[in-house]
C-alpha cells in the first residue's frame, strides 16, 4: 500500500537486487504503560547462556513477553535451569503465578541446545518444556519461539515473537527494504537501491514481498523471494503501478494502476497476468487491503472529496464508505479476524494518529500518542499493531496493544527515515 506520505504526494501532483545480506541495525526496546489487567510471572536467567554472545535468551523471552502487554514480570533471585525445582513458595508469595527457567550449552559441532521448562507457581506443576539445537545466529530465534511456546501455554493463544516484519529506510541516498525480527533486531536486505522504494506487502506463505520500485523510472511493482533473491516485475503496465496488495490465498495481488486514466484497483494473477479492474471511478482508488475471507477489499478514496475509507466486494456491487468521522483516513489494515480495522487519521490539530475500528459497531478509538504515524499493520494474530512515527526527533518504529496501553519503541539507526512497516506471516 502507499504510506501517508506518498498519498499526500498523489493528492498533491497526481535498483539493484541484493543477495540478502544480513541487516545490521541494532533495535533497542523501550517498553512504556500498564494494561488493565496482566499476569505476573518470572523469567528466570539461563544457565550458561552468556556463551551464545551479549544477546542473552532469558533477556530476550522475557521484552517479547512484555511488549505482548499480557504479562508483568515479578523478580527473583533463584537460580536453577530446566533440570531443577523451582521454590514454589517464595514464588507465591513474590505473587508469581508461572515460572521459566532454562540453560543454554554449547554442542561439540558448534551449535547450542537451548532448553527451556514453565511451571504452574499456583498449582506448583511442572507445564512442560523444549530443547532447540541452533547455530549461534539462530539463538535469538530459538528465544523468540521458547517466548511464543510460553505465551500459547500461559494464554491460550498463538504468539508472534518469532514472526517477521519489513519496512523501508531511506538515509544517504539509498532506499532500503529491510526483514527483521519482530523485535526489530536480526534480519536481512532483500533490496537497496538508489531510487524509491515503498508498499512492502507480504505473501501469505512469508515467502516473498511485494513492493514498489522506481528503477525503471516509473513505479512498478515486483515480487521477491526472500531466500534466493529472485525477483520478477508483475505489474508493469502503462503509467503507475503501485500500492500491492496478496489475497490471503496468494493466489493474485490487488493494485492501483493508472493504464486506463486516473489510479483505480485492479486484481492481478500472482505472475502478473490478466489484469481485471474492480473500481470505476473518476478519484484516486488506492491502498487496497483484503478482507481475511478474500471477498472484499478494503481501499482509499476521494471521491468524496476527500480520502476515506471504503469497501467492495471482489465478485461485484458498489463501493460502500466505512469511514465518516474526520476528513481524512488512509492506510487501512484488517485485523486477521476480520473484526477491526487499522487506520491512520488526521485529526482536527493536525496530528496523523493510529486509529481503530470495531467493524460491527463502527466504535472509533485512538491507540497512538504521537503526531506523525503511518502504515500500521496487525501482528498475525491481530493483538498488536505495528506503525512508523517520529517522536523526539527521531524516526522510529512502535507496537501498541489494541487498546493502545502498552507500547514498545523499536529505534533504528540515526540518519535515516522509517518507514512502512508491515507485519508478516506465521513462519518463517
Amino acid at each position: 500500500m502507499w504510506s501517508r506520505r506518498e498519498w499526500i504526494g498523489a493528492l498533491g501532483a497526481l535498483g539493484t537486487a541484493a543477495a540478502l545480506p544480513a541487516a545490521h541495525a541494532e533495535f533497542r526496546v523501550e517498553i512504556t504503560g500498564v494494561g488493565a489487567t496482566q499476569l505476573p510471572v518470572t523469567a528466570l536467567k539461563f544457565r550458561g547462556e552468556e556463551a551464545g554472545g551479549t544477546n542473552l535468551v532469558s533477556a530476550i523471552i522475557r521484552a517479547d513477553l512484555e511488549r505482548s502487554g499480557v504479562f508483568r514480570f515479578i523478580e527473583s533471585n533463584q537460580s536453577i535451569d530446566e533440570t531443577g525445582v523451582p521454590a514454589f513458595p517464595d514464588l507465591r508469595s513474590r505473587g508469581s503465578d508461572a515460572v521459566v527457567a532454562g540453560s543454554v550449552t554449547r554442542l561439540a559441532d558448534g551449535r547450542f541446545d537451548v532448553r527451556y521448562k514453565l511451571w504452574d507457581v499456583v498449582k506448583g506443576a511442572d507445564q512442560g518444556g523444549q530443547s532447540i539445537a541452533v547455530q549461534a545466529a539462530d539463538l535469538r530465534l530459538a528465544a523468540h519461539r521458547i517466548a511464543d511456546a510460553v505465551y500459547e501455554k500461559l494464554t491460550g493463544e498463538k504468539g508472534v515473537f518469532a514472526t517477521r516484519i519489513a519496512y523501508i529506510t531511506k538515509g544517504a541516498g539509498r532506499y532500503t527494504l529491510r526483514v527483521a525480527d519482530a523485535d526489530g533486531e536480526g534480519g536481512q536486505v532483500p533490496l537497496t537501491s538508489p531510487d524509491p522504494i515503498i508498499s512492502p506487502a507480504w505473501s501469505p506463505d512469508g515467502r516473498e514481498l511485494a513492493y514498489v520500485s522506481f528503477e525503471d523510472r516509473k513505479p512498478v511493482v515486483w515480487v521477491q523471494d526472500l531466500q534466493t533473491g529472485a525477483r520478477r516485475r508483475v505489474a508493469n503496465f502503462k503509467g503507475s503501478n503501485s500500492a500491492p496488495a496478496w489475497s490471503p490465498d496468494g493466489a493474485q495481488l490487488a493494485v492501483t494502476l493508472s493504464r486506463d486514466g486516473g489510479s483505480q484497483l485492479f486484481l492481478i494473477n500472482r505472475d502478473g497476468s490478466n489484469p481485471r479492474r474492480i473500481t470505476q471511478s473518476s478519484a484516486i482508488d488506492t491502498e487496497p487491503a483484503f478482507a481475511p475471507d478474500g471477498k472484499t477489499l478494503y481501499f482509499v478514496s476521494d471521491r468524496g472529496g476527500s480520502p476515506q475509507i471504503y469497501r467492495q466486494p471482489i465478485g461485484g456491487g458498489g463501493a460502500e464508505r466505512v469511514t465518516f468521522q474526520g476528513s481524512y483516513n488512509v492506510s487501512p489494515a484488517i485485523s486477521p479476524d476480520g473484526r477491526t480495522m487499522t487506520f491512520v487519521q488526521r485529526n482536527g490539530g493536525g496530528a496523523f494518529r493510529v486509529m481503530t475500528m470495531d467493524l460491527s459497531s463502527g466504535a472509533m478509538q485512538t491507540v497512538s500518542d504521537t503526531s506523525d504515524d503511518e502504515s500500521p499493520s496487525f501482528a498475525p494474530n491481530g493483538r498488536l499493531i505495528i506503525y512508523a512515527t517520529r517522536s523526539g526527533g527521531r524516526e522510529l518504529l512502535m507496537t501498541t496493544t489494541l487498546d493502545g496501553k502498552i507500547k514498545a519503541r523499536l529505534p533504528g539507526p540515526g540518519g535515516v527515515d522509517i518507514r512502512e512497516p508491515v507485519w508478516g506471516p506465521y513462519g518463517r
